[in-house]
């Protein structure tokens, strides 16, 4: 690995994960890069039930923080900070007593949310404050959450637009640059894609604001650089994509879904990996499966409607069809993607962001040699072409699924092999960790040069603009 090699004094990186961090393989994976770097890394995450408050990555600490949504509403810290206290001591309780132990609540005159928006909250129709709690007003309770955890940093790393609070609120108390790694078109994205405008201009000016005030801002492929530099108004993020490290299956490959699920050999198995929630082609893809005959789908994910699907999925209509197995850390998960026979990613052309998304599971199923069928549109569509690692379907169409799946499946075993072959080949020669390492270090050594001054951002404006 080049570049940063032995940063002096142990430069230390704190990555915001706006997630457990159980499943982020992005912030996983920079944050060995950066270790093996030769810089300190801690991890800040979200807490949630059943989920210890600090663990141990390798070679680096995961703290998490409850998000408390009272914290960010004036008025409401006070009782804010009560259940904070309460979270605690119930989580404590929950994963294994006092092994893990609450930090005292320090109390803080600075406001969390100015009283304008508050009032913006409360005029709000229900369907809109829904919205407004998912941005900005838990990632602002998140970053109040961290006041109690969080310890200095010289580069503050965060992920999501739901770190963008925690970013600026740090960054005030302890310096240090600010990344924010945008890996979506964040108000083009899902949830908020049927706002009305006003409301998009107001959450938009939000993350626009708190983005321009960052160091730097990166994110996950050329056509999420260009739409963010004009949506944000900054100068054109830096790529780095999240492929994983290259990987090499066994010969034959695992076949770990087939041994978890008891099926035998000739029984085809369809993939579908990562969040489990509408809009990403899952009901698609169930229905298509019934029109594969010796297949099945089998679910792998979590998601904030993972309860809703698994019930779908175990109905009478689909039993025998659509399997569920439980996700797998990120360092395991080539592992079970290379016991699969097809990779399913039917996302729906609902929003500007699923238009343009390179998901994970595209370069997962390349890096394990498995063909994809894929959304045919623009962000996935470029790479299956020029690739040829699979199939480009209608994603609204379950029978245009089908007949993508069908298509791979019927493959003789020479053009079977060759496909896969072309998937892994893509893999080790351009879609892989490795080929993403020297861009990040370098924009890392870039802002912690001792040399640049505290004042000077390093991701400005376009044109000198201002909000």
């Amino acid at each position: 690995m080049t570049g940063g090699s032995s940063p002096s004094a142990r430069r230390r990186i704190a990555y915001l994960s706006y997630s457990t961090a159980q499943f982020d393989s992005r912030t996983q994976r920079m944050a060995r890069t950066a270790l093996e770097a030769g810089y300190e890394v801690v991890v800040y995450a979200r807490w949630e039930p059943g989920v210890a408050f600090e663990s141990e990555g390798p070679g680096y600490r995961i703290r998490r923080a409850p998000i408390v949504p009272e914290l960010a509403v004036p008025g409401l810290r006070g009782p804010g900070r009560r259940r904070l206290t309460a979270i605690h001591r119930e989580g404590d309780a929950t994963v294994g007593g006092p092994a893990v132990r609450a930090p005292a609540i320090r109390r803080t005159s600075e406001r969390a949310l100015p009283l304008r928006w508050a009032g913006a909250v409360a005029r709000a129709p229900r369907r809109w404050r829904d919205r407004l709690s998912i941005f900005p007003l838990r990632p602002l309770a998140w970053a109040i959450a961290l006041d109690e955890i969080a310890e200095p940093a010289d580069l503050w790393h965060g992920m999501w637009a739901g770190s963008l609070p925690a970013l600026e609120r740090l960054r005030r108390r302890f310096g240090g640059r600010t990344v924010y790694d945008s890996r979506d078109v964040y108000i083009q994205a899902r949830a908020f894609g049927s706002m009305s405008r006003p409301w998009k201009w107001l959450l938009g000016g939000l993350e626009r604001r708190w983005a321009r005030r960052c160091d730097a801002v990166l994110t996950v492929n050329d056509a999420y650089a260009e739409i963010l530099e004009q949506e944000l108004g900054i100068a054109r993020p830096t790529v780095v994509r999240n492929t994983p490290g290259r990987y090499i299956p066994s010969s034959p490959p695992p076949d770990l879904l087939r041994e978890r699920l008891s099926l035998p050999p000739s029984t085809a198995i369809v993939l579908y990996q990562g969040g489990l929630m509408s809009e990403r082609g899952v009901e698609e893809g169930m229905e298509a499966i019934l029109d594969v005959p010796n297949a099945v789908l089998v679910l792998m994910g979590y998601g904030s409607q993972r309860h809703q699907i698994l019930a779908i999925a175990r109905s009478r209509r689909y039993r025998d069809k659509v399997l569920v197995v439980d996700p797998v850390p990120p360092t395991d998960l080539l592992d079970w993607t290379a016991s699969s026979d097809v990779m399913l990613m039917a996302i729906q052309p609902t929003t500007l962001n699923h238009r343009f998304t390179t998901p994970n599971k595209l370069w997962e199923a390349m890096a394990a040699g498995v063909p994809v069928v894929a959304s045919d549109l623009p962000g996935m569509a470029a790479v299956v072409r020029e690739t040829g690692c699979g199939v480009l379907v209608d994603s609204v169409d379950p029978s245009d699924i089908a007949r993508g799946i069908r298509e791979i499946l019927a493959l003789p075993a020479d053009k079977g092999r060759a496909l896969r072959e072309r998937c892994l080949s893509a893999a080790r020669t351009t879609y892989n960790w490795e080929s993403q390492v020297g861009d990040l270090l370098a924009l890392y050594e870039r802002l912690l040069r001792r040399d640049a001054p505290e004042d000077a951002p390093a991701q400005g404006p376009i044109g000198g603009r201002t909000l």
